[in-house]
């Protein structure tokens, strides 16, 4: 099958996932659970490609296990962080704002749908990494790529353990944690999210894919435009006074050595 007939079809299958999700998120009145299989939504696209494409190989395999390590860890870490409390504050916003009895179908397009699409756009470099042309060999980008995903995946498994370690201690209260990979980067899983991508999106080129490299820009820019960066520094400024001075001391995002007062 071509490249865009199995982008199709996965497609399909994410839409199916996403309006089962969304059944059930009426039901337990609670959108949240959504953000829980945004990473096992691209383990379920890679396992879709990996199926549906003919070729087979050292990257093809490695693609898998990269998608699969990094998806379980960030949904699993996700569940863990989540378990027990209540619906997230900006589904929580949606819901007051359009009502009870309207909410629940809108979030059916302003959340699970408007995510799927996302998730499918951005699996493209899964796509084109397993899509391997027949004289494309394993080579320095496949290993180039390998490198940028583990910095990506240490930098984000870290950074989120640290997090999670540094709010478990009540002392920390309204403190800013600027220690760790937080001693280099304002974002290191964010950071980190954004780097795994590019190494998709680098096997990707090395198999002789490069269109799907925009799924790889497209998370980038959400990571930092939209939904990531930018969302949490607003309301970090807000409920951190000291934040203000971390922000002039630490990088927003690459990670890099802080400044000296």
């Amino acid at each position: 099958m071509s490249f865009l007939h199995i982008y199709l079809l996965n497609l399909a299958i994410v839409l199916g996932m996403m309006t089962f999700l969304w059944i059930i998120s009426v039901f337990l009145k609670n959108v949240s659970i959504v953000d829980l299989f945004w990473g096992l939504g691209f383990v379920l696209s890679a396992s879709v490609y990996f199926i549906l494409t003919d070729e087979s190989g050292v990257r093809k395999i490695l693609l898998l296990a990269m998608v699969v390590l990094w998806g379980f860890r960030l949904s699993f870490y996700l569940a863990w962080r989540n378990w027990g409390k209540e619906e997230d504050f900006r589904y929580r916003n949606f819901r007051a704002a359009y009502g009870e009895k309207r909410y629940w179908w809108i979030s059916f397009f302003q959340t699970f749908l408007l995510q799927g699409v996302l998730m499918w756009l951005i699996s493209a470099p899964l796509l084109g990494a397993q899509l391997e042309a027949s004289d494309s060999q394993f080579s320095w980008l496949d290993l180039a790529g390998i490198l940028v995903w583990t910095i990506g995946f240490v930098f984000e498994a870290g950074g989120d353990y640290q997090l999670a370690k540094f709010r478990a201690n009540p002392k920390n209260k309204g403190k800013v944690l600027n220690t760790g990979f937080w001693h280099y980067t304002r974002h290191p899983n964010y950071f980190g999210d954004a780097a795994v991508w590019w190494g998709f999106a680098l096997l990707s080129i090395s198999a002789g894919s490069y269109l799907p490299v925009l799924g790889s820009l497209l998370m980038t820019a959400l990571i930092i435009k939209v939904s990531g960066v930018a969302l949490l520094e607003t309301s970090l400024k807000k409920d951190k006074p000291e934040y203000a001075e971390y922000i002039q001391k630490t990088s927003a995002f690459l990670p890099w050595f802080p400044k000296k007062n």
